[in-house]
Formats: structure tokens, C-alpha cells, sequence
């Protein structure tokens, strides 16, 4: 279970990377604003999905905002919506009593 509840909202993901893209509004210094966000965001995304997948993706995260270049992707989502999916599938996979 997720530490701050089950699953975030997707406004709050959508949020959460574009402070991650952010920092390509600082010519020269976004790189090294990366260096700041990177531990931070990896942390967020580990407390808001908890478990297995938020370590998982706490250090994809990390790694994807500390390579020059890779910080376009949108962590916070594309996790968003692997959890949305996989609750769907858990609750259409129960049997009728």
C-alpha cells in the first residue's frame, strides 16, 4: 500500500513532471537543477506508490532525471497509469461469488 494513500491523482503526476521539465526553462543551469530535483522527485515518486513499484520506479525516476537529455519522460504519469491499469485488471480478474 501506497504511503500517502492508493493511488495519486493523475493531476498530481502531470504536476510533478512538469517541474521536472522545469528546469529546461534555466539555459545553462538545468542540468545542475537536476542534480537538486533528482534525489527529491525519486523520493516523491517512492512515497506516493510505495512498495515494490515505487522503489522501482523511485530509482528509474532518479536515474532518468540525472541523464542529460531523459528528463522529458514523464515518470509521475507513466507510472500513473501502470497502477491505473493494473487495479482494473486486478478487480476484472476477481470471480463472481
Amino acid at each position: 500500500m501506497s504511503a500517502l494513500r492508493n493511488r495519486p491523482s493523475l493531476l498530481v503526476c502531470i504536476v510533478l513532471d512538469l517541474m521536472g521539465y522545469a528546469t529546461y526553462l534555466l539555459p545553462g543551469l538545468g542540468e545542475w537543477a537536476d542534480v537538486i530535483w533528482a534525489p527529491i522527485s525519486g523520493w516523491i515518486l517512492y512515497r506516493m506508490f510505495g512498495g515494490k513499484k515505487g522503489v522501482i520506479g523511485g530509482i528509474f525516476n532518479f536515474i532518468e532525471e540525472m541523464l542529460p537529455g531523459f528528463d522529458f519522460i514523464p515518470s509521475f504519469t507513466i507510472m500513473w497509469i501502470i497502477q491505473f491499469f493494473r487495479q482494473h485488471e486486478q478487480v476484472q480478474s476477481i470471480p463472481p461469488i
